[in-house]
């Protein structure tokens, strides 16, 4: 009979396969195309299957086939919706593929009919309801009001669009949310997009000049169990009505957020994208505002659609013998797998000839289905050892053993033998022959070289095959390494030599505990001289045994050596927190390896919840010994999260940090430090109002965390306490028609927790809130200093925080005066870049924290006229030694500028300065020189009532009175 394998037959193998899609419903003339290609030979057939049931093609139907691809025309809901499966046919067998569900998409109209107009009062929370109509698949959902495109804005976390119902929800309302607004859904399929908005619905938000602060409470809430598969995104909703407008904060319980979730670990929707089982477990909104919090949890079950773990493969398997294919598959729940053979039911055992075909693999649980497809060929023929003869040239050595192997083509599988000439081989001390042909020959001398034939025989026929067995000289180990011991850093040297048969190449590798080593690697540790290997720059991974081996293509020798590297500890290991206190936690460890030096001492890093950088913590006993096993952390915050690491040193120096021990969080505990920042002022009438910075988190020490303030008036023996609940508070108000104005309240403040109070700070005093102020200062002043600037005197008040100096020119309107500043209890300013020569009206005003007061009478003032805008000239100037005399020629001033009273001259010499002021009548100086050959930098200027005039810039040195 023909041997199977000579003919040039393949089975089909997808290539492509169809993709489930939705199609948008009532879309006119259009059509969709299933891909189905496969690679066989001969050339595969397709068919198709919708729903289990094989498609007929004729001229009427909506179906055509092209190549392999099936084209629906017009396809129609409830016609064309279904399963559909591609059917790869050749003479080998039949395959089959995914199925791909067909689907149509649809958004119907909202209704025509208005909607309820809402009311809501200022301050408070409540949703608009979107409604959608009718629709597949899932929708996307934005609101916008009064007009297209004006879209809904997040807002600081005030606003919130649920993608699971579409409604609006709104934290707390304002006055101008009053509007109409109308919901915006679009849905998205494979070949379009379309998108709808709703009638208008109108909201009417009733002003509140004063609305009620509220505690949030959740109003959208993520289902108590969400499913979702892996590689997917899941989300989840949570949001909060609430005043002040709540924070949100999401956690793992248990656990810790993937950094994947990014900025959405804060905001009303949790991200989660490319999800694996690690993200499975219970999940925790946290909602909260100055005035309370809340929370919801819910859990996330992850689960998986199949995927192959082993899959099969094409198989060639004799007559009559079993067939050992396996595969298996991943998922959750767990797929159920089962067999496919031509499409029909899997036959394993006592294989005959028409067994051969195509098999598949069926993976599948409710998430989907997965094929694994194979081709079994079962084999009948005679012996054949044209494909695989056996080895012409079998080279051994002397001494060693010999493999020769037998491996003819042939089904059944048949009877094989070995012979020397005309000697059948059998069994003995030197000879092996085994049951599936394999020749083996022991302690091999010149005697045995020759000739063997290996002999199959089966009920098909006859066949044989002749090797020649070659004997020469064995490799032996003429000069072994030996063994070395280095620190860390020093090199090591490890020779090897061998001797061997001169007709064969020789070559030499190392391994390092059995691995061999990679003698290429850039920049590596490793040289190799012929057989010597060095090892450079030695590490602690370096050490082992090193096992040279010099090999020829018949046989080998080897020879090893150790190497010990010596250098600072491993890590040290089984890291545990024990006996976790307030401010005190207890760690217990196993020593690492000390890489043959004594351990010396123990040094412990930790971090906090707060901080990312790990730091030497204070320990008891402050020094730890290289023999401990334990050691107490102390001085820690309480009610912190923690982790640790151990690190040992030894002589030659520190080694790598122990892993880091479980999170820990120690005891609570009372407050130990006051808040901080105390103070406040302002606000409305009859009010005082106290502000502080909110404690950070290391110095809550505990759970139901808050503030207790004290205050009473600046004179008075008996104190007003007030506890003010939630770490984030930061202002407290206190009311009472009887409270004057700015009136000096002494005050403070300590923080407290479930576990007690801490201590009081420092008294500060705050006063309360001003009144408009219903005077202006007095006796105002005003006088010219130069030509740009004036200075401004007054009476002060009493108590104000500012006063206001208003000016303008003659000629401009008072409402463009242009403002200083100055603080309340100051009764001088100065008012600079102004216009030389000009008239300016001053006024000044009182001001507070609660408003303006009137302003004071005006006053005029006129400044100086301009200093002259030329520089002194023709400057000159006579060494003498070590002093230089300068001179100028006098400034003549215009009509128009001020009269020059004298001149300043700045003299500059490496980073010295010094000024010199002269009256008119002077236009010369006389200033020292440097001792050695540098020089100096001159300004000259004119000054008088304006002002400063234009300078004169020079460098003088000792050499001929040359200026630069």
């Amino acid at each position: 009979p023909n041997s199977f394998l000579t003919q040039l037959v393949i089975g089909p193998v997808f290539e492509e396969q169809p993709s489930s899609l939705i199609y948008p419903e009532g879309m006119p003339e259009g059509k969709v195309t299933l891909s189905c290609q496969a690679r066989a030979i001969p050339a595969t057939i397709y068919r198709w299957r919708v729903n289990g049931t094989e498609i007929a093609f004729a001229e009427d139907s909506q179906y055509t086939q092209v190549a392999g691809n099936l084209v629906i025309n017009n396809p129609q809901n409830g016609r064309d919706g279904g399963s559909y499966q591609c059917l790869a046919i050749n003479r080998c067998g039949t395959i089959v593929s995914r199925v791909a569900n067909l689907k149509f998409g649809y958004l119907h109209d909202f209704p025509p009919e208005s909607r309820s107009p809402q009311t809501v009062h200022e301050g408070t929370g409540t949703f608009l309801a979107c409604q959608p109509p009718a629709h597949y698949p899932a929708l996307s959902y934005r609101w916008f009001i009064n007009e297209f495109p004006n879209f809904i804005q997040p807002e600081a976390g005030r606003w919130f669009v649920s993608q699971v119902t579409g409604n609006l929800y709104l934290a707390n309302a304002k006055a101008n949310d009053t509007g109409n607004y109308f919901c915006f859904t679009t849905i998205n399929m494979d070949i379009s997009t379309k998108s709808i908005f709703s009638k208008a619905v109108q909201l009417t938000v009733y002003p509140d000049a004063n609305p009620r602060k509220a505690s949030p409470n959740i109003r959208v809430r993520f289902p108590a169990e969400t499913y979702a598969l892996t590689g997917q995104t899941a989300q989840l909703e949570c949001f909060a009505y609430g005043n002040p407008i709540p924070k949100i904060h999401w956690r793992k319980v248990g656990g810790i957020l993937p950094p994947k979730v990014g900025a959405s670990a804060e905001g009303p929707i949790l991200i989660i994208p490319e999800l694996n089982f690690d993200d499975e477990g219970m999940y925790e909104c946290e909602v909260y505002n100055s005035e309370g919090r809340e929370t919801h949890q819910g859990r996330i079950s992850v689960q998986a659609q199949p995927e192959w773990l082993q899959v099969m493969s094409d198989s060639e398997v004799e007559i009559s013998s079993e067939l050992q294919w396996s595969c298996a598959a991943a998922g959750k729940p767990r797929p159920t797998i089962h067999w496919l053979l031509n499409n029909g039911r899997l036959r394993i055992s006592n294989l005959a000839l028409e067994d051969s075909g195509m098999y598949q693999c069926v993976a599948e649980n409710k998430h989907g289905t997965i094929y694994s497809n194979a081709e079994l060929r079962v084999q009948v023929q005679a012996p054949d050892f044209r494909l695989n003869p056996v080895r012409r040239l079998v080279p051994a050595a002397r001494g060693g053993q010999v493999k020769m192997e037998c491996k003819p083509r042939a089904a059944p599988k048949p009877t094989l033998f070995w012979s020397r000439g005309t000697e059948l081989l059998t069994n003995s001390t030197r000879i092996t022959v085994t049951p599936d042909g394999v020749l083996w020959i022991y302690n091999i001398s010149r005697s045995d070289e020759g000739k063997y034939t290996c002999f199959a025989e089966n009920y098909l026929g006859k066949a044989n095959s002749t090797g020649h067995l070659s004997v020469r000289d064995a490799t032996k180990i003429t000069l072994a390494p030996s063994n070395a011991d280095i620190n860390q850093g020093e090199n090591a040297s490890l020779q090897c030599h061998a001797s061997h048969d001169p007709t064969m190449d020789l070559t030499f590798t190392w391994s390092l505990n059995g691995v061999p080593l990679d003698l290429e690697e850039p920049n590596g540790h490793y040289r190799q001289t012929i057989g010597d290997l060095v090892i450079v720059n030695g590490q602690l991974s370096h050490a082992g045994t090193y096992t040279c081996t010099a090999q020829t293509v018949v046989d080998s020798a080897v020879a090893s050596a150790k190497l010990v590297v010596r250098g600072p500890p491993g890590p040290p290991g089984g890291l545990v927190v024990t006996n976790v206190d307030d401010t005190s936690v207890e760690l217990r460890w196993s020593h690492g390896y000390d890489n043959h030096s004594p351990i010396g001492k123990y040094v412990i890093l930790g971090r906090s919840s707060q901080t990312h950088d790990w730091k030497r913590m204070r320990t008891d006993p402050a020094n730890i010994e290289g023999n401990a096993e334990s050691a107490r952390v102390i001085d820690l915050r309480p009610w912190m999260d923690y982790e640790f690491q151990v690190i040992a040193s030894n002589i030659l120096g520190s080694g790598e940090p122990s892993m880091a021990s479980q999170s820990v969080r120690t005891k609570q505990a009372a407050p130990t430090v006051a808040p901080s920042g105390l103070g406040g002022g302002g606000g409305n009438r009859n009010e005082l109002i106290i502000t502080w910075t909110p404690m950070a988190r290391e110095y809550q020490n505990g759970d139901g965390f808050g503030y207790i303030l004290a205050f009473r008036k600046q004179g008075m023996p008996t104190w007003t306490v007030v506890r003010v609940p939630h770490v984030e508070s930061s202002r407290y108000v206190y009311s009472n028609e009887s409270l004057s104005a700015y009136c000096p309240f002494e005050v403070r403040i300590k923080a407290y927790n479930k576990k007690g109070e801490g201590p009081f700070s420092q008294i500060a005093v705050v006063h309360s809130a001003e009144e408009e102020p219903t005077v202006s200062p007095r006796r105002i002043n005003a006088t010219a200093l130069t030509a740009y600037e004036i200075q401004v005197s007054w009476d002060p008040i009493q108590h104000l925080i500012i006063n206001g100096i208003r000016y303008w020119r003659q000629h401009e309107r008072e409402a463009a005066a242009d403002r200083v500043r100055t603080a309340g209890l100051e009764n001088t300013a100065r008012v600079t870049g102004l216009r030389p020569n000009t008239l300016y009206h001053v006024t000044i005003l009182a001001y507070n924290s609660a408003g303006t007061g009137p302003p004071s009478p005006r006053t005029t003032v006129i400044t100086k006229k301009p200093p002259p805008s030329r520089p002194p000239g023709n400057i000159s100037w006579k060494v003498d030694g070590s002093w230089v005399t300068v001179r100028w020629d006098h400034v003549k001033s215009m009509d128009n500028e001020s009269t020059v009273l004298g001149y300043k001259v700045l003299y500059k010499h490496e980073g010295q300065s010094a000024l010199k002021i002269l009256d008119k009548s002077k236009n010369s100086v006389i200033l020292p020189l440097p001792k050695d050959n540098g020089y100096v930098v001159l300004e000259v200027r004119s000054w008088g009532d304006g002002g400063d005039g234009a300078a004169h810039e020079t460098i003088v040195s000792r050499d001929s009175g040359m200026c630069y």
